[in-house]
């Protein structure tokens, strides 16, 4: 299916600062890019390179006052998420290279302290993707979705305490507790289809009998339509802007449409 994203916001500096930025997708295995438009207002150099997850990131430096940035992307992505049950782990020596770091834990995702409550939640489910749809399901029936309740140091543990928190918070601990059983995982931020309310987006994907599954504890059936833009060991890795100095984030809109039917 074709969908058509737009993420506009303004942002407001007290003097120079130096930013890096994560808002324009990739093509790859599971969608493609077909057209974008990338504007900066005032327009300022930038320049951009491949971060060590893969992500496409943008180094500028805002200038004092307010810059409004717009991104917009039309983009054919698959209108179902594969699901299969049963699908058994990938034994850690058999793990890609690449994956490997996705088992250690993080600074908002302490897998190394979360196995007995993983091993409690998932039961008698089969181990691999069982065991990971037991732990979305959870988090889902027993996590409340409230704004309000997390902020920028909030960790998996916290959130379980709270009790509640947003889709960021739903998936690091859906990471966490998936990396306690040995399941690669890492956290996905991009755009959702028919998201409400609408919204930039967190999820998360565990690498299972050797292909990467999404999972996402905030909604209650399996949603494809969605565009990546960032992956991840946690949020540290997938802001949208990274600043260097002081920064005050205004107005953010975004927008997610399907074109052609």
């Amino acid at each position: 299916m074709k969908l058509k994203a737009n993420c506009t916001m303004t942002v407001k500096a007290a003097e120079d600062c130096p930013v890096v930025a994560m808002l324009r997708p990739r093509s790859g295995q599971a969608q493609w890019m077909i057209s974008e438009r990338y504007e900066l207002s005032p327009w300022v150099r930038t320049t951009e390179y491949v971060d060590s997850y893969g992500n496409l990131c943008q180094r500028l430096k805002i200038p004092q006052g307010e810059m409004r940035i717009e991104v917009e992307m039309v983009m054919e992505t698959e209108e179902h998420i594969r699901v299969t049950p049963g699908a058994p782990p990938t034994p850690v020596e058999w793990l890609p290279d690449d994956a490997l770091l996705y088992l250690l834990q993080s600074r908002y995702c302490p897998s190394d302290k979360m196995e007995p409550q993983a091993r409690e939640i998932v039961g008698d489910a089969l181990p691999g993707y069982d065991q990971v749809e037991a732990i979305r399901r959870w988090i889902h029936e027993n996590l409340e979705y409230r704004y309000g309740v997390s902020d920028a140091t909030t960790d998996a543990l916290d959130t379980l305490g709270h009790g509640a928190g947003v889709c960021r918070d739903f998936s690091h601990v859906g990471v966490a507790l998936t990396r306690s059983l040995k399941i690669p995982a890492r956290v996905v931020v991009g755009y959702l289809y028919q998201l409400d309310p609408m919204d930039m987006h967190a999820w998360f994907e565990a690498f299972i009998d050797g292909r990467w599954y999404t999972f996402d504890a905030t909604q209650a059936q399996p949603r494809g339509a969605r565009i990546v833009v960032a992956y991840g060991r946690d949020a540290a890795d997938v802001a949208f802007v990274s600043n260097y100095g002081p920064l005050e984030m205004g107005e953010m809109n975004v927008s997610v449409e399907r074109l052609g039917g």
